[in-house]
């Protein structure tokens, strides 16, 4: 006999009562402990039962709360579990979802059931009860946010998957807009796209990478999508790096094409490294050239090309497995590297996201991360796009009164940052100014305490630290609203596999490599110009010494080149410069080491403190129980640290 299992409060909804007598019924309660005990005999005695973890209907879209108790009913029952995703379902006129999503009389809904699996904890059957129903919760969170991730569709192009968030959320829906406060909508960025990619193609070879220097505004995202209509590959420039960087960038990816603006070159003062790349043989494209010859014959074909748009790209035949962008390494520790990310890598990150995070068309994300780094591009410009999400656009994170002014402004719902950028936002915005944020990302370099003290006190909200790599699309491990713990950077994504291996001189933790269906295609190097390099057997190391606790979060140690050994002791740099931080929460500090006769190396600090005296350093190290090796002496006072354009310290 099958048995359903709904919530408490919907058991009693008059339009299910009539159908209940055909099931035997056990609502979802929590104060109900005795339910769980029937619903385990029940599925002794071979009967089936389906249950929603949930206890209720979904009224975000994403996964809500999971019950600890249906947990410990698969853990008692020993029984087999057969995941099922009801998908569509949201958008008919009954869904809770009213004003977020764009609901219809007839979506189409997709059943997809996964292959059955065991459910069973680790450890001593005579753990701690609570201790073992917390695991067992989740354990079976995990298992639904993983059916979540693996029921995605990621087995498409980008601009498949434009066309389809334009089917999902309307053509009418804005999604993208900028300093000029012109909102473009999915049919004005599909019709642009199509209308700008068609000069650009009639220049360019399907499968080649053009290079695209432009900052955070509407233009860069139609310059992305258009590319990406008529399978070129963006090859996203960092326009801080400097010439050197930047001739190294093209060459490792064979850019040939760069397309630009005119007004930005001149605002950025960007005229002779783009004359540089010109001698180099590399063909510039003005956007304001471009749009000039855009024609209204040519507008008017975009306009009925756009209905179609999904027939004529199909005929390019793109594989969800071929470049989509390249993107380029800092170059914080020697030249920049190429990295390949696919279409199935970069959709990968965003449903792995999707699957963790909560958000809606009711939110607004507002992103002054540059695209050109993968945090920007993935984070705050595709996934927002890709799941209806309007993304405000804005140039330069620097802008430590404006951007809290726009986020009042604009009643953004996400922000995300880096922890230089978020403590200088911190420092400039009003009380109210993130009044509205429900979510504050961090990334790219380590929180630190006093930020993240920052937010809590003056705005009342927290910081999710996340951590991630541009080789991995870049999101690794994130916290999220329902599983947060200050101090780490979350639990990793569905669908990475992890991989700790010991590193000589280190007992805490392992140097982590990750495999899974955002690690990119490999790298292109420049001494080996348009050679894919791919990852050894799927596995990107990421250099970084990391712990990974019972409960799954992940904590970084530092980088595995950031560890000094000092008389025999392997010292981190990053946690040096912590206690640094402690003493003078004010200031950056930045270690370096220099060979030393006697230990081997020795410390040195940079920072900003005025005044900062070794013996105050040591006084503290003393009195907090820190070895004497991991007290810098040799104390250098420096006006500002270098920091690359993505704010992380070069």
């Amino acid at each position: 006999m099958r048995i359903n299992v709904p919530s408490t409060r919907i058991a009693k909804a008059w339009w299910i009562k009539p159908f209940l007598p055909l099931f035997d019924a056990f609502p979802v309660d929590p104060t109900n402990p005795m339910a769980a005990k029937a619903m385990v005999k029940a599925v002794r005695e071979s009967r089936t039962l389906v249950i929603f973890p949930e206890g209720r209907i979904t009224v975000t879209g994403a996964l809500m709360k999971v019950f600890d108790g249906p947990g410990m009913v698969a853990d008692k029952a020993d029984a087999p579990i057969i995941p099922v995703r009801i998908d569509g379902a949201q958008y008919t006129p009954f869904s809770r979802l009213r004003g977020k999503v764009r609901l219809r009389s007839f979506p189409k809904i997709r059943l997809t059931v996964l292959p059955p699996r065991r459910f069973a904890i680790e450890g001593e059957m005579t753990a701690r009860a609570r201790a073992r129903r917390a695991i067992a919760g989740r354990r079976l969170y995990d298992e639904m946010s993983a059916m979540i991730f693996a029921t995605s569709n990621r087995d498409e192009t980008l601009f498949q998957a434009l066309l389809e968030a334009r089917h999902i959320h309307g053509g009418k829906a804005a999604v993208v807009e900028d300093v000029k406060c012109e909102p473009m909508s999915y049919d004005r960025l599909v019709v642009g796209s199509l209308a700008l990619g068609k000069p650009l193609a009639a220049v360019t070879r399907q499968g080649e990478a053009v290079g695209v220097l432009l900052p955070n505004v509407s233009a860069v995202v139609a310059t992305f999508f258009a590319l990406q209509a008529h399978g070129r590959v963006p090859a996203m420039l960092n326009y801080t790096a400097g010439l050197t960087n930047l001739k190294a960038a093209c060459t490792a990816a064979k850019v040939r094409t760069i397309v630009t603006a005119r007004a930005f070159v001149t605002q950025a003062k960007l005229g002779d490294i783009v004359a540089a790349l010109a001698e180099e043989g590399i063909t510039i494209l003005w956007l304001e050239d471009i749009g000039a010859a855009i024609g209204m014959g040519a507008k008017l074909r975009a306009l009925i090309a756009g209905r179609f748009a999904g027939r004529s790209h199909k005929r390019l035949q793109i594989a969800p497995d071929a470049p989509a962008v390249i993107l380029f390494t800092s170059g914080s520790e020697g030249l920049p590297k190429g990295v390949v990310l696919t279409h199935r890598n970069l959709l990968s990150n965003c449903r792995q996201l999707a699957a963790r995070i909560d958000f809606n068309t009711a939110d607004t994300v507002l992103n002054a991360l540059p695209v050109f780094h993968s945090f920007g591009l993935t984070g705050g410009t595709l996934l927002p796009i890709l799941h209806g999400v309007k993304t405000l656009l804005y140039p330069s994170p620097l802008h430590y009164r404006i951007v809290p002014a726009l986020a009042y402004d604009s009643n953004a719902t996400i922000l995300f940052g880096t922890d230089t950028f978020l403590s200088g936002y911190a420092r400039m915005a009003h009380n109210y100014d993130f009044y509205s944020l429900r979510y504050i990302f961090a990334g790219a370099e380590r929180v630190r305490d006093e930020t993240r003290k920052a937010y809590a006190e003056k705005f009342g909200l927290r910081l999710l630290e996340g951590y991630g790599a541009t080789e991995a699309g870049p999101v690794i491990a994130v916290n999220t609203p329902m599983h947060f713990r200050a101090g780490t950077v979350g639990r990793l994504l569905p669908g990475i596999e992890p991989k700790l291996d010991d590193v000589p001189g280190i007992t805490d933790g392992g140097r982590l490599s990750i495999r899974g269906p955002n690690i990119m295609a490999g790298y292109m190097k420049a001494d080996a110009p348009g050679v894919l390099q791919p990852p050894e057997e799927g596995w990107h190391d990421t250099g970084d010494i990391v712990t990974i606790d019972a409960e799954g979060f992940v904590t970084i140690r530092g980088r595995a080149k950031r560890f000094a050994k000092i008389g025999g002791e392997m010292i981190s740099l990053p946690a040096v410069e912590g206690y640094a931080s402690a003493l003078w929460p004010d200031a950056e500090h930045a270690v370096v080491t220099r060979p030393d006769v006697r230990k081997g190396e020795q410390l040195v600090l940079f920072t900003t403190r005025k005044g900062a005296k070794a013996s105050e350093l040591q006084s503290w190290g003393r009195s907090n129980g820190i070895t004497e090796l991991a007290i810098p002496r040799d104390i250098r006072e420096v006006d500002a640290l270098p920091v690359l354009g993505t704010g992380k310290l070069d």
